[in-house]
This record gives structure tokens, sequence and C-alpha cells, in this order.
């Protein structure tokens, strides 16, 4: 069994496809999953957030997953940086003061109260493409512009100094889901964009020693990695 087929039965049994997440996102957020788990940074608690930033700003496009129970526990809208683009985000950056969102792998780390109520620390990953994170304070946080009413007013969603910002009535819930430790993938097109957590020999290979609950691979499956 190669890596693919377990993602994309996974995909499938989550009924991803029908909510909008294109299936070469999810298999790199998961293959991501894997690689992060091997080098242990990440906590026992099973989840994945993605986020498509090839999608318009009106549509709704974070998603966070329970890996192990199978369920897709939020769905939802989430803000670009205002210097990223209008109504897509089509320019990305890692740089301080560029209010441009930065693509690739992070970590959560921990909350705090700050000018937007409950807000999420975020540790990028990927050397050159977000790994300015923590000292950009780039943090999940809720914003009223991130919300229906808004792109119904403007005609696209608000847009963040760089920040991931999701609905004030839900921003709560899902850093309470995500905190402590979990992973996020922010996939852009980005032909320049390269990580070593996109390594499919070692996603697999955690597979098999992790072996979550209602993930199990059949006792006597020949698995290819």
């Amino acid at each position: 069994m190669q890596f693919d087929e377990v993602a994309y039965n996974l995909y499938n049994e989550m009924g991803l496809g029908q909510t909008g997440l294109k299936y070469e996102i999810f298999s790199k957020a998961l293959t991501g999953y894997y690689n992060m788990k091997h080098e242990g940074r990440l906590s026992d608690k099973p989840v994945l957030t993605m986020v498509d930033f090839t999608r318009s700003s009106k549509q709704k496009r974070l998603w966070v997953v329970d890996i192990e129970k199978k369920e897709m526990l939020h769905h939802t809208y989430v803000a670009h940086g205002r210097n990223s683009g209008e109504e897509f985000a089509e320019n990305f950056s890692n740089d301080d003061k560029s209010y441009m969102s930065s693509i690739g792998f992070y970590v959560t780390q921990a909350t705090y109260q700050g000018k937007h109520g409950l807000s999420l620390k975020l540790e990028g990953l990927d050397e050159g493409f977000n790994t300015n994170a923590l000292d950009r304070c780039v943090v999940i946080h809720g914003a009223e512009y991130a919300s229906p009413a808004f792109i119904k007013q403007s005609g696209r969603l608000g847009r963040s100094l760089g920040c991931p910002a999701l609905p004030m009535e839900e921003h709560e819930d899902i850093i309470k889901t995500v905190m402590g430790s979990t992973a996020m993938y922010i996939h852009a097109n980005k032909d320049t964009y390269t990580s070593h957590y996109l390594d499919h020999t070692t996603a697999m290979a955690e597979l098999i020693n992790d072996n979550p609950n209602n993930t199990k691979l059949p006792p006597s499956t020949d698995v290819s990695i």
C-alpha cells in the first residue's frame, strides 16, 4: 500500500472533496503531519488544520480534521494578509512588516489574550517561507472582517497584517481545538515552495509506527514505502 492510497481513502471517508478541499492539498498536509510527528514536534492530539489560499476569500477555505476519528471538526472562512492580494492571496512573504501571509507547515503554540481576544501563536517550520512567524506575531485570532457580512458589504473578505484571521463567532472554538502542538498547513500556488516535510517515505514509516485508532492498516497488507 502506497501512502497516496492511505491518504486518498482517508480523504474519501471524511467526505472532504464535497467541501471543496482538493485531494492534492490534503495529501500534502497529511504527509507533513506524519513527518512532523516523526520529528516529535506534535502532541498526541490527532488534529490537522489546512488552509487553501488558491480559493477566493469569499469561500470557506480553512479545514480542521481529526485524523483518528476521521471527522471534519471545522470548516470556515480565513483572511489573508493585506499585501498578499485583494480577493485572492497571490503574494507571500516571510519578511517582517511585509503584511503578507506565509505559506507552509506550522505547529501551534500557546494561547494568549490580545487585542483580538483569545489568540494562538504559530511556529513556522519551513525555512525561507514562514520561519519568522513568531517574530512577526503571525497568529490565529478572530476578526470582524473575516465574516460573511463583510463579504456581502465589500465583495471579498477583509484582510489582516499577515495573520490567518477567523470569524469572531468561531475563532475561540477553533483555537481551543487546534492549540497545543498540532499541525497546520497553508497552501498556495507557489512553484518555488519546497519542504522536507513532504517526504512520503518518512510519512508512511511513521503511519505504520503510529498506527492510530481507526487508521489501522490490514495486518496482511504489503506496504510499500
